[in-house]
């Protein structure tokens, strides 16, 4: 765990260092520590960056605020968004470290897709597991070198179909190439996810499978 820059975080350098890093961003109750195995399993060689979200809900750490479930505080969003991507150009600074392909579960997915509506630069990719759109109104910006995987679950309580669409008709309408899998399962993570993300970064040759 490291405190010195503006998230608590988790930061452990890969044993390639041209490898592309992830930025691992925890769902709702979660920690800079949740997703590290599913990191490492997808992108055995990459560094790995795991910041702690700022937002307390009933004591569970959060990366935005919302004022009830499925409905966001989108000025807080924002701002979050912001303040995330000031973050992860520290810790690139910091950890001398290639801009990160995001990946995000839930809450931080949903953070992941700010941070591509608002500040792509930061980002190199995004897998989005179980992410719905965050902003009702988004400015346009160049997402035409992004490359995108969404992976909802179909039978999902949370997130309904048509929020994870319209998140990735926003995507689209900004040039991004998106992936939308539909997997048999809920909100909750499966082998499924851990495979198809593997298998997308082969696929799309990104440095962080080398």
């Amino acid at each position: 765990m490291n405190e010195t820059l503006s998230h608590i975080h988790h930061f452990e350098k890969g044993a390639d260092a041209s490898a592309r890093p992830l930025l691992l961003l925890h769902g709702t109750g979660g920690d800079e520590n949740d997703l590290v195995p599913f990191g490492r399993t997808i992108a055995p060689t990459a560094s790995l960056l795991s910041p702690r979200g700022k937002v307390l809900e009933n004591g569970m750490p959060r990366f935005f605020r919302r004022l009830t479930e499925g409905v966001f505080d989108e000025e807080d969003v924002r701002h979050r968004a912001q303040e995330l991507a000031d973050f992860v150009e520290a810790a690139r600074a910091r950890y001398g470290i290639a801009a990160p392909i995001a990946l995000g579960y839930s809450n931080g997915a949903n953070i992941a897709a700010a941070l591509m509506l608002m500040r792509p630069e930061v980002l190199a990719a995004a897998i989005l597991l179980r992410a719905m759109a965050p902003l009702s109104q988004a400015a346009p910006v160049d997402l035409t070198d992004k490359q995108i995987l969404i992976l909802s679950g179909q039978r999902d309580p949370i997130i309904q179909p048509e929020h994870a669409a319209r998140l990735v008709s926003l995507l689209q309408r900004d040039g991004a190439t998106v992936e939308h899998r539909i997997l048999p399962t809920g909100h909750e993570l499966s082998q499924a996810d851990v495979t198809l993300a593997r298998e997308w970064l082969h696929a799309h040759d990104h440095p962080a499978m080398q």
